[in-house]
């Protein structure tokens, strides 16, 4: 008899009384749901801009490089999707749309079909999504049970712009991904 055998033959021979599973707390959020999600976008360094706003930006030419994968934007994009996402190492800018966000922490859930390359959220010197205000939910339990019916393939929250403090506690912004993440309500 093997030792893993025989260490899973003697957990089974134990009598354990069988217990009910805790009850998930129901984690509300009190106040309006737009307001906590600004809230926290704003206290994960990210930035709430409006769409006249991000329109001025681009054509001062502040974002040099832009790539719109949103039909509001498209005019203004000068990139095409490239095969390899390394020929994007030098983008200045992504606008993409986001499905959902969560008020309790600003996290937004992006799919495949938001992305065009799954390395643009990261490798965009700044990062823009649209975000409908009309989908967003209270916390992350609600979100996992929204994305629990997608159906895409692949999925991530984005949580404001990269950022670190693993170097002597210092914080730093866009270390592994984009500078800025700029959020524009819709």
């Amino acid at each position: 008899m093997s030792s893993r055998s025989e260490i899973l033959g003697k957990i089974k021979s134990l009598k354990l009384e069988q217990k009910p599973l805790p009850e998930t707390p129901v984690f509300a959020v009190s106040n309006n749901l737009e307001e906590s999600f600004v809230k926290s976008i704003l206290s994960n360094k990210g930035e709430i801009w409006t769409l006249q706003e991000l329109e001025g930006k681009i054509q001062s030419g502040s974002f040099p490089k832009v790539y719109a994968k949103v039909p509001e934007f498209k005019s203004f994009s000068n990139q095409e999707l490239p095969s390899d996402p390394h020929e994007f190492a030098d983008l200045d800018l992504a606008i993409i749309r986001g499905q959902f966000g969560v008020a309790e922490n600003g996290a937004i859930w992006l799919e495949d079909s938001d992305l065009g390359l799954r390395a643009v959220p990261f490798i965009a010197e700044h990062l823009a999504i649209l975000l409908d205000r009309n989908q967003l939910v209270g916390n992350m339990h609600q979100a996992y049970q929204k994305v629990g019916m997608a159906e895409s393939g692949f999925g991530l929250f984005i949580a404001g712009p990269s950022k670190t403090a693993d170097i002597e506690q210092s914080l730093v912004i866009g270390a592994h991904g984009a500078r800025s993440l700029l959020l524009i309500l819709t």
